[in-house]
């Protein structure tokens, strides 16, 4: 009873602190794409100024004016959206924290460094931190065993290595885990009854043995596949990261060529507009891609059974 509670405890711990620290960073994220909708309105706001001029001198006509003036209004829209997401979201901590809702104090998802090595590969025995696998190992060894001597044997020599899945101390890829495991796992399995005893006794606790196994085993599985699915969530943003930077500095240069060639009257206001429009999308995006990544190292910090309770 009493390491269920603990392990409770560390269970509600853990999914606390992953749903601040989510709240925190997403806090960070709708900063940073508040910075750049307010950026990209004040550029829209020189634009339509600019088209104007042009139009007094008879190079634009009212309608491509008023294009430009609409999409100015969208992006100030966005703007206020996004301050009352904010507002919403620091509420939501306040609430998480106890506290009485106010303007939190923080720092730049920029500047947020995360770990750098989640692509090595974590060990299967690392998720016997999990209050469920615990749970499942203990009533495991409480049909098997009287000691603890085996208690390594319940976890295979398997890495959790995110987008190359699971692989053996090898490297080698195991295609099949659940078999893996199974195997494993059923070596432990052998009846410890001495002869003599009742038959259905037997058979009750061979089914006891039976379920026990089948449990741990389906529970260290679904451990297992949420942090493969943590650790490629984040290999995935790290990969798209560079790519991301790329199509921004292609995009601002996209911007401001376009932007020249319309005051000396060489190009229309569709290309600014579908530049603009295109640069602030692709750099909410890399905002977004940015927030996954460190959403999925709280993932994975939850799918590993968080910090060991004091």
């Amino acid at each position: 009873m009493y390491a269920q509670s603990v392990d409770y405890k560390q269970a509600v711990r853990s999914q606390l602190i992953a749903n601040v620290a989510n709240t925190y960073y997403t806090l960070l994220m709708l900063d940073e794409q508040l910075k750049l909708s307010e950026e990209t309105a004040e550029a829209w706001k020189e634009t339509v100024a600019a088209a104007r001029a042009l139009m007094d001198a008879g190079q634009y006509n009212e309608a491509a004016v008023s294009q430009m003036e609409a999409t100015y209004y969208s992006v100030q829209t966005s703007v206020i959206d996004l301050k009352e997401q904010i507002n919403q979201t620091q509420n939501s901590l306040a609430l998480l924290l106890a506290e009485t809702p106010r303007d939190y104090e923080r720092g730049k998802l920029a500047d947020q460094q995360m770990p750098e090595d989640l692509s090595v590969g974590i060990p299967l025995q690392m998720l016997s931190n999990r209050p469920d696998v615990r749970s499942a190992e203990r009533s495991l060894e409480a049909a098997f065993y009287v000691t603890n001597q085996a208690r390594s044997a319940f976890y295979p020599s398997i890495v959790l290595s995110g987008t190359a899945g699971w692989t053996n101390l090898a490297g080698s890829i195991i295609v099949n885990p659940a078999k893996f495991v199974a195997n494993a796992v059923g070596q432990l399995t052998l009846p410890l009854f001495n002869r003599g005893q009742n038959i259905a006794q037997l058979r009750i606790a061979k089914a006891q043995q039976e379920e026990a196994s089948l449990a741990f085993q389906q529970t260290l599985l679904n451990a297992g596949a949420e942090v493969n699915d943590a650790l490629t969530a984040y290999q995935s943003c790290k990969s798209k990261t560079d790519l991301y930077q790329k199509q921004v500095t292609a995009l601002e240069n996209t911007v401001r060529s376009t932007s020249l060639l319309m005051e000396y009257g060489t190009t229309n206001y569709l290309e600014v507009l579908t530049a603009r429009q295109s640069l602030l999308n692709a750099q909410l995006t890399q905002v977004s891609n940015r927030f996954m990544e460190i959403q999925s190292v709280i993932s994975l910090y939850q799918a590993l059974g968080g910090g060991r309770g004091e």
